[in-house]
C-alpha cells in the first residue's frame, strides 16, 4: 500500500515538473486574457506627488481660434505642469569703499566705522553664508577640496584655490571651540554614553577616531593612541553614568558602570556555530544563550529593585550555562571566558531601562567618518585632524537634534567667541 501512494505522489510530481532550465520555484506564466483589464483597485488614498508652491506663474494660452482665425479671450486652466528649477546666479563681489571726508570749519578728515561682522569673519573676503555653504559641502557632502573647488567655480564663477578653502575650515573649527568644549561637557553629565573607535591615517600614519555619543550629542577626537587612557581623557575621572562599549579592553580603565555590546557577542557566537556546524553541543549551547538574551530583552518592569532581581537572575542563568566549558576543549571555551570575565557588565539594560543592549549607536555615528576616510583616506596634518574632528562633532550634533546644520553654521560664524 505505502509503496502504490509514493508510485502516485512520484507519478504527479513528475506532471508537475517544470520545464528544462526554469527553476522550481518559478510560478507559470499567466494565460493572456482576451479583451479589456480588469479595472485597478481603488486605493483608498492618492499617492501622487505633491505639488510644490509657485514662486511665479507663466500663462499658456491661444490668440486666436486656428479654424476661424477669431480673436479670443478668458478661458479656464486645463491643466497645470510643474517644472523645478534652480538658479545658478553669479558669484556677487560687494566692494565696501571707505569714504574720509574733512571738515570745511576745523579740518577734520572723518573716517567712518565700518561693523561687517554679520557678514564676513575676520579678514576673510568669503561671506558667512559661504563659509557655511563650503562646511556643509565638506562635512554632510563628504566632498573632496578639489570637488568643493570644482563646483564652486563651475556653478557660481567663484574661483578659491585650495589652500583658501582649508583656511576656512580652519576658521570655523576655531570659532567652533567652546561649543565643542561644551559637548564634551554635556557627554560626561550624560547617563548613558556610547563609545567606539575606529581606524584613521594622519599624514600616513595611522591612528584612531575615538567617538563618545548620546542620543543628542556626537563627540569625535584622534589620537594616534588606541589607550584606555582616551576614555579616561574624555569622560574624566568621575563619570558616574553608564559607558556602553564593545569588549576592547582599553575601557576597562573605567571602573564606573559599564554595558558591554550584545551584538558583538552574538555576532562571534554566530561566527563560531559558522566553524563549527557539526558540533551538536555548540549549537545546542548557543540557541540557550540567544534565548536568554531574548528573554532579558523583552523583560519589563516599574520596580527598580525587581529590575536589579532580574539582572541577577540573568547573571546566574549565563553563568550556569558556561560553566561547564571553562576548562574544557570546547570551541566555546574562550567566549565562556569571555562571558564569565564581563558578566556584571552584560545585564545593566535589565537593571536600566535607559541603557540599550547594544552599541548600535556608535557605530551608527562613525558611519560617516569612515566613509569620509574611504573617499579622502585621512588627513595631511594635526592642524586637518583637529579641524576635521571639531566639524564632525559640532554638525553631527546639530543632524542628531534635528537643527538646520547650514543655519545653525551661519549663527555660529556671526556670534562672539567665548
Amino acid at each position: 500500500m505505502l509503496r502504490e501512494r509514493v508510485a502516485q505522489l512520484e507519478a504527479e510530481l513528475a506532471e508537475r515538473e517544470p520545464p528544462k532550465g526554469k527553476a522550481r520555484w518559478a510560478k507559470p506564466n499567466k494565460a493572456e486574457s482576451a479583451g479589456e483589464k480588469p479595472a485597478r483597485k481603488k486605493r483608498p488614498h492618492g499617492f501622487g506627488r505633491k505639488r510644490e508652491q509657485p514662486t511665479h506663474r507663466v500663462q499658456h494660452a491661444a490668440e486666436n481660434c486656428p479654424k476661424c482665425g477669431c480673436k479670443l479671450r478668458g478661458g479656464w486652466v486645463k491643466r497645470r505642469r510643474q517644472v523645478l528649477n534652480i538658479p545658478l546666479p553669479p558669484v556677487e563681489v560687494i566692494e565696501h569703499e571707505i569714504i574720509v571726508r574733512q571738515c570745511p570749519q576745523c579740518g577734520e578728515e572723518v573716517v567712518p566705522t565700518v561693523e561687517l561682522s554679520d557678514q564676513v569673519l575676520g579678514q576673510h573676503r568669503v561671506s558667512i553664508q559661504t563659509m557655511a555653504l563650503i562646511v556643509m559641502l565638506r562635512e554632510i557632502g563628504r566632498l573632496p577640496l578639489q570637488t568643493i573647488q570644482w563646483m564652486l567655480s563651475q556653478f557660481y564663477g567663484l574661483k578659491l584655490c585650495r589652500g583658501e578653502l582649508t583656511e576656512i575650515l580652519h576658521t570655523v573649527s576655531k570659532q567652533a571651540e567652546a561649543s565643542l568644549e561644551r559637548l564634551k561637557e554635556q557627554v560626561r553629565a550624560s547617563p548613558v554614553v556610547h563609545a567606539d573607535e575606529t581606524g584613521w591615517r594622519e599624514k600616513g600614519r595611522n591612528g584612531y577616531i575615538w567617538t563618545f555619543s548620546t542620543p543628542l550629542i556626537r563627540y569625535f577626537l584622534y589620537r594616534h593612541s588606541r589607550s584606555g587612557a582616551v576614555v579616561t581623557e574624555v569622560l574624566g575621572e568621575s563619570f558616574l553614568g553608564h559607558l556602553v562599549s564593545d569588549f576592547y579592553a582599553g575601557y576597562n580603565r573605567m571602573t564606573g558602570l559599564h554595558q558591554r555590546c550584545w551584538v558583538h557577542l552574538l555576532r562571534d557566537i554566530h561566527k563560531l556555530k559558522e566553524d563549527h556546524p557539526e558540533d551538536a553541543e555548540l549549537q545546542r549551547w548557543a540557541r540557550r544563550v540567544y534565548r536568554l538574551y531574548c528573554w532579558a530583552q523583552a523583560f519589563q518592569s516599574d520596580d527598580p529593585a525587581r529590575r536589579e532581581r532580574a539582572q541577577h537572575l540573568f547573571e546566574r542563568l549565563l553563568s550556569n550555562l558556561c560553566q561547564p566549558f571553562l576548562k574544557s576543549k570546547a570551541p566555546q571555551r574562550t567566549l565562556c571566558e569571555r562571558i564569565e570575565r564581563y558578566l556584571p557588565e552584560l545585564f545593566a539594560f535589565v537593571a536600566d531601562p535607559r541603557v540599550p543592549a547594544d552599541n548600535n549607536a556608535a557605530e551608527r555615528s562613525l558611519r560617516p567618518l569612515v566613509v569620509s576616510r574611504k573617499i579622502s583616506g585621512g588627513t595631511r596634518s594635526e592642524a586637518g585632524s583637529d579641524t576635521k574632528m571639531t566639524l564632525a562633532s559640532i554638525v553631527g550634533t546639530w543632524l542628531a537634534q534635528g537643527i538646520n546644520p547650514f543655519e545653525a553654521c551661519r549663527n555660529l560664524l556671526t556670534s562672539p567667541r567665548v
